[in-house]
């Protein structure tokens, strides 16, 4: 497991064996574990991101729109 970007709203962590991330939203408590071809689309779509645009602010907008779908689960401590 590797974290690859962290913000005060979003952390991304990649399992490479797994060839996986897992995205949190720290606002929300919520997670996203994605692998196989979702996995790839996500790397495409985040290498796709030109530079110039790599911001915290946009970058936690496109994870934003990742974690709104109903697959994100509820963290529940136990």
């Amino acid at each position: 497991m590797n974290i690859v970007y962290d913000s005060a709203h979003y952390s991304v962590l990649t399992y490479p064996a797994q060839e996986g991330f897992e995205l949190f939203d720290k606002d929300a408590c919520r997670i996203l574990f994605l692998h196989g071809p979702f996995a790839r689309r996500f790397r495409s779509a985040i290498n796709d991101i030109p530079e110039a645009e790599r911001t915290e602010e946009f970058i936690d907008a496109f994870l934003g729109n990742y974690c709104v779908d109903a697959a994100a689960r509820p963290i529940t401590f136990h």
